[in-house]
């Protein structure tokens, strides 16, 4: 944690910032620690203050070692207020794109003749990016998580079934084997209903023929895992086989370019241009991936857009698709650690083939 404060304070120095004041979830825990669910961060040149209200104190203590903890009595910005000196030299740095308008208008009331405040966007959002190996490996352990649970799934999924209760028999089985929450809704999308990229699993009954996607994800202490698979309820035809083979050539070209030193935006044009040279291009119109960790979307974006250069240890999600209104669709999804001559594959469930369930 030391480093990681010693980087976002180089970050200031460099904006001539005195101190910063972090309220985003993710960006505490990775600074300091604390898993609570009610605290912020006050981090100046000589100090790192936790600030939390009475339920917590206990908690911030055992998990914050070096860490000031400070008990919120009045509100966080009175209590951050308190903490600055009045010879405070420069302005408070705040993330620009978390706190809502008002409570923005809060804090520059509360530091009134005290600081000047200044909202910034993605700062530690930035150190994230790159992951630590103890942060890899728990994006490993998340990422074994969902594979156990794809081949556990597999039973499960028939016709008859609800798309609703495939997605509660995922997240039954992720919790009963260490996570301790879902990163998000999980997608169960079958049949027509496979057009919609983002289909959360509804009423509807799962039926012979059809194709079925899955997308979800499972946490390990804190870090997230996220892996879609589509399966085939019966036999494929030969059109299903077809678009199928089309999304998995398009991700393995995804990955092939996946590595160090190139572009975000060079990934998602690889994985684009095989689309787009069968005629699909109209039906691929998402990102090709993102980052992965504390939050199950982070930076990098893998997309048109993005000139992000990778790095490595950047963990991104490859994850083309190929939606036919209609019709159906098909997405696979494979989280990757980034290196320097290519990358590693974090979800290994099967995949080369369109599997067929019962």
């Amino acid at each position: 944690m030391t480093q990681r404060i010693e980087r976002l304070r180089e970050k200031l120095k460099e904006k001539g910032l005195a101190a910063i004041l972090i309220m985003q979830p993710e960006n505490c825990r990775y600074l300091s620690g604390f898993t609570g669910t009610a605290g912020a961060l006050l981090i100046d040149r000589q100090k790192c203050y936790l600030l939390t209200d009475f339920r917590y104190l206990e908690q911030a203590a055992a998990e914050c070692p070096g860490w000031e903890v400070r008990e919120i009595k009045e509100s966080t910005f009175e209590t951050v207020a308190g903490l600055l000196p009045p010879d405070n030299a420069g302005a408070l740095a705040c993330e620009g794109d978390y706190l809502t308008h008002r409570q923005f208008n809060d804090l520059r009331d509360k530091l009134s003749g005290i600081a000047e405040l200044a909202p910034l966007n993605g700062l530690v959002e930035e150190l994230r990016q790159v992951k630590e190996p103890a942060e890899i490996e728990n994006l490993r352990r998340a990422a074994e998580l969902a594979d156990h649970a794809f081949w556990y799934i597999l039973d499960f999924i028939r016709p008859g079934v609800r798309e609703r209760e495939v997605a509660l028999e995922l997240e039954f089985f992720l919790r009963r084997k260490g996570a301790r929450k879902v990163p998000f809704d999980f997608i169960v999308a079958s049949g027509p209903r496979g057009a919609l990229p983002h289909g959360v699993a509804s009423e509807k009954i799962l039926q012979p023929g059809e194709l079925v996607t899955i997308d979800y994800g499972a946490e390990y202490q804190g870090y997230y895992s996220d892996l879609t698979r589509t399966v085939s309820l019966g036999p494929p035809d030969p059109k299903q086989r077809e678009i199928y083979t089309l999304v998995r050539e398009a991700q393995a070209a995804g990955l092939k370019a996946l590595r160090a030193g190139v572009k975000a935006s060079d990934v998602d044009r690889a994985v684009r241009e095989v689309i787009a040279a069968a005629g699909h291009q109209e039906n691929f119109r998402h990102s090709t991936g993102h980052g992965v960790g504390l939050a199950v979307h982070e930076g990098p974006r893998l997309s048109k857009k993005d000139e992000t250069v990778l790095q490595a240890g950047m963990v991104v999600t490859i994850e083309p698709g190929v939606y036919l209104p209609g019709w159906g669709g098909v997405r696979i999804e494979d989280m990757a650690v980034v290196e320097e001559h290519g990358c590693r594959l974090l979800t290994r469930a099967p995949k080369e083939e369109l599997i067929t369930c019962r």
